[in-house]
Order: C-alpha cells, then sequence, then structure tokens
C-alpha cells in the first residue's frame, strides 16, 4: 500500500514537472545556455566562415537592399509586356543615367559646400566661444568665475588630448583603411551582378530552398518564407521612401529661409533619418548649430521648418509609406538600437529593426509550433494538474 501511495505521488510529480510550464522553459533556457557555451569553446572552426561572409556581405545586403527597391518596378514593366531580362536591363541603364546626372550635378554642389563648411569652421568655433564668453562675463556668474574657468581648461585639455589620439588611431589604421576601401570596391563590382540575378532568378529561390526540406515543414516553412520577405520588403521600401522625401523636404526649406548648405544638410537630414526615432533629431544639431552662428531670426526659420517637415512627415508620408506594418513597440525599438549599434555600430543601427522584425517572424512561428507540441498552454480546464 505504501509503496502504491510512494508509486502514485512520485508519478503525480513528474507529471507536474513535465507539465509545469516554468520548469520547461527553464530547461530550455539551460540547453540553449549549454550550446552557446560549447560554440564559444570551438569558435575558432567557425572563423574561416566569418571571414567568407564579411567579405560577401557587404555586396549581399546592397544588392538585397536594392533589389527590394527595383523589383516592383522590373514586375511593372514585365506586366507591361517585356520580358523580364530586358526590364531589368532598361532599369540598370536608367540607374545608371540617374548616377551619372548626380555625380554631374549634385556631387560638384555637395563638394562645394562642404569644403566651404570646413573653411568657415574656425570661425564658427570663434563666434561661439565670444558668446559664451559674453554670457559667463555677467556679474552673476562671477562667484562661480573660478569653477567655470577650471572646467573649461579640462575640457580643452580633454579635446586636444582627443585630437591627439585621434591623429595616432588614424595613423595606425591606414592599413584597415586601405582593406575597407578594399572590401567596399569589391562591394560595389560584385553587387550589380548579385542584383541582376537576384531580379532575373529571386522568385526561384524559395522554392528552389523547399526541395532541400522534408514534405511536411515545406508549407509552413514557406509561410515563414513569405512573412519575412513582407517584412523586410515594406521596412526597406518604406524607410528609404520616408528618407527620400524628409531629405528633399529639408532641401526645400533650408533653400527658402536661406540657410547656408542647404543640400548637404538635406541629405545628411535624409541619410540620418533611416535611424528610427533618432535621426530627424540628430540631423538638426549640425543645422541648429550654424543657424545660432549665423543669427536668433536664422534659428527661428529652422525651427519653423523642422517643425513643418515633422508634421508632415509623422502626419502624412510616415502613416502612407510604413502604416503599422512592423508592429514594433517604440520602446522595443529603442532598446533595439542601443543594443545593435553598441554591438555592430552604424551598420547595426541602420539594419537592426529589419533583423528584429525577421527575428520576431520566426520566434513566433517557432512558438506557436512548440505550444501545439508541448500542449503546455491549453486552457486551464483540460490541464491534468488542475483537474
Amino acid at each position: 500500500m505504501d509503496k502504491k501511495k510512494l508509486t502514485q505521488k512520485t508519478s503525480w510529480f513528474w507529471k507536474w514537472f513535465l507539465n509545469s510550464q516554468v520548469v520547461v522553459a527553464l530547461i530550455i533556457v539551460l540547453l540553449l545556455l549549454l550550446i552557446a557555451l560549447v560554440f564559444t569553446k570551438v569558435s575558432y572552426l567557425f572563423e574561416p566562415v566569418g571571414q567568407f561572409f564579411a567579405i560577401v556581405g557587404l555586396p549581399i545586403v546592397i544588392a538585397g537592399i536594392l533589389y527590394y527597391l527595383m523589383n516592383p518596378v522590373v514586375n511593372f514593366l514585365e506586366r507591361k509586356g517585356l520580358k523580364r531580362t530586358l526590364a531589368i536591363i532598361v532599369l540598370f541603364i536608367a540607374v545608371v543615367a540617374l548616377l551619372i546626372w548626380g555625380i554631374v550635378v549634385i556631387i560638384p554642389q555637395i563638394r562645394e559646400q562642404i569644403g566651404s563648411m570646413m573653411k568657415s569652421l574656425p570661425g564658427y568655433f570663434d563666434t561661439i566661444s565670444d558668446k559664451i564668453s559674453e554670457i559667463f562675463k555677467d556679474p552673476s556668474f562671477k562667484p562661480f568665475q573660478q569653477h567655470i574657468d577650471n572646467s573649461l581648461q579640462k575640457i580643452l585639455e580633454s579635446l586636444t588630448e582627443t585630437a591627439q589620439n585621434l591623429s595616432r588611431v588614424t595613423l595606425q589604421g591606414l592599413g584597415s583603411v586601405v582593406s575597407t576601401l578594399a572590401t567596399v570596391v569589391i562591394a560595389l563590382i560584385t553587387a550589380p551582378i548579385i542584383l541582376f540575378f537576384l531580379l532575373k532568378d529571386g522568385d526561384q529561390l524559395a522554392p528552389y530552398i523547399l526541395k532541400f526540406l522534408p514534405t511536411k515543414t515545406r508549407k509552413p516553412t514557406l509561410r515563414v518564407m513569405t512573412e519575412m520577405n513582407s517584412q523586410l520588403a515594406s521596412y526597406i521600401r518604406g524607410q528609404l521612401t520616408v528618407a527620400f522625401a524628409v531629405a528633399v523636404m529639408f532641401i526645400i526649406g533650408f533653400s527658402l529661409v536661406g540657410m547656408n548648405y542647404a543640400i548637404t544638410l538635406g541629405i545628411l537630414a535624409g541619410f540620418l533619418n533611416l535611424i528610427p526615432y533618432l535621426g530627424s533629431f540628430l540631423a538638426m544639431v549640425p543645422v541648429v548649430f550654424i543657424a545660432i552662428v549665423t543669427g536668433p531670426i536664422m534659428l527661428v526659420k529652422v525651427i519653423i521648418v523642422f517643425t513643418i517637415e515633422q508634421t508632415i512627415e509623422g502626419r502624412i508620408v510616415s502613416p502612407l509609406v510604413l502604416g503599422n506594418q512592423l508592429e514594433i513597440h517604440p520602446v522595443t525599438i529603442m532598446f533595439v538600437l542601443l543594443t545593435a549599434g553598441k554591438i555592430f555600430g552604424i551598420t547595426g543601427v541602420i539594419l537592426g529593426i529589419p533583423f528584429y522584425a525577421v527575428a520576431k517572424v520566426i520566434a513566433i512561428h517557432v512558438f506557436e509550433w512548440y505550444k501545439k507540441v508541448s500542449n503546455l498552454y491549453e486552457d486551464s480546464e483540460k490541464n491534468p494538474v488542475d483537474e
């Protein structure tokens, strides 16, 4: 009798143990950590793979971004009766023509404005320094004058030391710069080739991959791949369209108010707008700096331009282009940006959100599969432990 009760208690314990969501989750986390630990011990085995992706990664990313931009145009031309290969060639010719136009018309203006800005920077710093000195000469700052002077001296010493370290690092990193330039040149040469074949045969990629999977897993895998592709396409097309619209709005706005370096600052604002939430505000830092030096009236004009641009972007452009397709909370976006930026730098800031969106799709489908397989998330009436 005692043995029977003991067996029943043991059986109940194991039933509860195996059906406990917390216990199973902890076991899964433990297994994942053990797998990660094993990979860290044999990480040297994956160094050739890492070097390979370091070489081919940049052209693949460039080709992928351009694919999502150009594929709808190719599909449109194909529906109009052009063969797909001919449509791709026509689009390539149009893009090359636009690049030539940009190099001939836009690049010289940007180069001239950047050169003028570099020449004017010392004068800007002198003006800012004079204004700060005038403020600190006010009698109300006299009790704190010694502390202010010490702080300014420390800031000056820190800037000097930073400049020296930067020059030293720059000299030491010439080899790295050459290597980076070589990687960029290779990417610019190989990306159009990859892009051509993606546009030509991209629709056949998913069926080709599915042929290597078991028959039962093909439909769910195709569904996951379709959702991932939809998330990436909507985000990349949307962000680049919004960034272009922001650049145009800032260029027009700065030109209308007579702001110096309007084209350069507008293009910078468009590029920085690829960083969600923070991009436009980061782009306004040099604009506000130049406006302060120019005068208070220009500062007011710049603030008005920024307010109008933010209103148009937030109320019209972004809702129409992006919508709520990613369904990512703003706080989550901030955490992703901070984490990706810390680990991968500017590349992580730009690509962190789309990669998170893809990972989210995979995680949701894996979790749905786990719920069906484990039976741990049924209603309480069906849970044998509660019975």
